[in-house]
């Protein structure tokens, strides 16, 4: 294609946005609706992912060490602990004295701190607090760390580690088969939007054939009509996302208190990934105007 062909045709699929304006309006609502409930689907599919996440970094494993095992060789377990497995994200000694003083804080309230006074902490074991990369390995970990020969027992929080692996799996299959249903009914809507649209310019598409145009010349000026309602919807839907997504979050920072019990203090911000969202959203956009438009024409093309 010559470029003055090509700057013709462009030039036509930009116009016939605003000499078919009804139709392009009606086009753009659609994707630019579509677009938005794809867009929050994405947003709380992956805050969903980081709320689980940061649960799970509050189920720990306990390392109990021997009381015979002597303090120069704690630096070596803990160098085991953290070096020699992979799905160990960091390991945290608390001493004897430590856990001591943790225990007089939790259990010596209501007056019953005379009891502690002749109780020593001596016989407090060595811990070790793990915690994993992957909540899937504990099961895994356990048996690794029984294994070592200077450990005493291990303490883990197995039922709950499994709840929360059977609720995140849940929620992915849930995220996956919302976002496929979102995309296929924007789909159909957005192919019968482009087809009333083409089909009010089926007099224009027969002209052309008649006089000889090829079905790809036909087609470009509707290919780029398409294209550029849809970058156009991508940044409308964009700006709307952003108004929706940080009206939700400030609902929640409200409340420092919320956010730490529900695990939400690691939300993303919306202005760490804007950018990116409005380039997915431009994209998808024209990609779905486009194809809307072109795939709508095949009938009218056969003339």
């Amino acid at each position: 294609m010559r470029g003055s062909n090509f700057s013709y045709l462009v030039r036509q699929g930009i116009g016939s946005v605003w000499h078919n304006r009804m139709m392009s309006f009606a086009s753009f609502c659609i994707l630019m609706v579509s677009l938005l409930l794809i867009g929050l689907a994405l947003l709380t599919s992956y805050n969903i992912g980081v709320i689980i996440g940061n649960i799970e970094d509050t189920n720990e494993i306990l390392v109990f060490i021997k009381p015979d095992v002597p303090d120069s060789e704690l630096s070596h377990i803990s160098d085991r602990l953290r070096s020699n497995y992979s799905y160990v994200e960091s390991v945290v000694f608390v001493s004897k004295a430590e856990a001591w003083e943790m225990m007089k804080e939790y259990y010596g309230g209501d007056g019953v701190e005379y009891l502690f006074e002749s109780i020593g902490g001596e016989d407090m074991p060595s811990t070790f607090v793990v915690s994993l990369n992957d909540i899937t390995m504990i099961n895994t970990a356990v048996s690794h760390f029984r294994a070592i020969e200077e450990v005493e027992s291990v303490r883990a929080s197995h039922d709950f580690a499994e709840f929360l692996i059977s609720i995140r799996n849940t929620l992915t299959i849930i995220a996956i088969a919302v976002l496929i249903a979102l995309i296929v009914v924007c789909l159909v809507i957005i192919y019968n939007t482009a087809r009333t649209s083409v089909f009010a310019r089926r007099m224009q598409i027969s002209i052309m054939k008649h006089v000889g145009a090829t079905n790809a010349f036909i087609r470009f000026p509707f290919f780029i009509e398409g294209m550029f309602i849809g970058v156009i919807a991508g940044a409308a839907s964009w700006f709307l996302t952003m108004q929706a997504y940080e009206s939700v979050v400030e609902i929640f920072t409200q409340d420092i208190m919320i956010l730490e019990i529900l695990g939400l203090s690691n939300l993303v911000a919306f202005e760490d990934i804007m950018w990116y969202v409005l380039g997915v959203n431009c994209l998808l956009g024209a990609m779905l105007g486009a194809l809307g438009t072109v795939l709508s024409m095949g009938k009218h093309l056969r003339v």
